[in-house]
C-alpha cells in the first residue's frame, strides 16, 4: 500500500521571484500543487540531482550570495 501524503511539517519560506515562479511552473506541468511539488523535490533530491553540477551550481551560488544581499 503507498504511503499517504501528509503534510505534517510547516515552515516559512523566503524565495526569489524567479524560484517562486519555477517552482509554480514545475507543479503546473506536473498538475500538482506547490506544497506537493516541494515535498517530491525533497523526498527524490538525490535521484533529481546530478551531486557534480549541484555542487558547481552551489559553489557559483555561494560567490554570488554578497551580491544578492547588496
Amino acid at each position: 500500500m503507498p504511503k499517504r501524503l501528509r503534510l505534517t511539517r510547516r515552515f516559512p519560506v523566503a524565495m526569489t521571484n524567479d524560484a517562486y515562479r519555477t517552482l509554480q511552473r514545475f507543479a503546473d506541468e506536473a498538475e500538482i500543487s506547490p506544497d506537493e511539488a516541494l515535498c517530491f523535490l525533497f523526498e527524490h533530491f538525490s535521484s533529481v540531482t546530478h551531486h557534480e553540477n549541484l555542487t558547481a551550481r552551489l559553489r557559483l551560488f555561494k560567490a554570488e550570495l554578497a551580491a544578492r544581499k547588496a
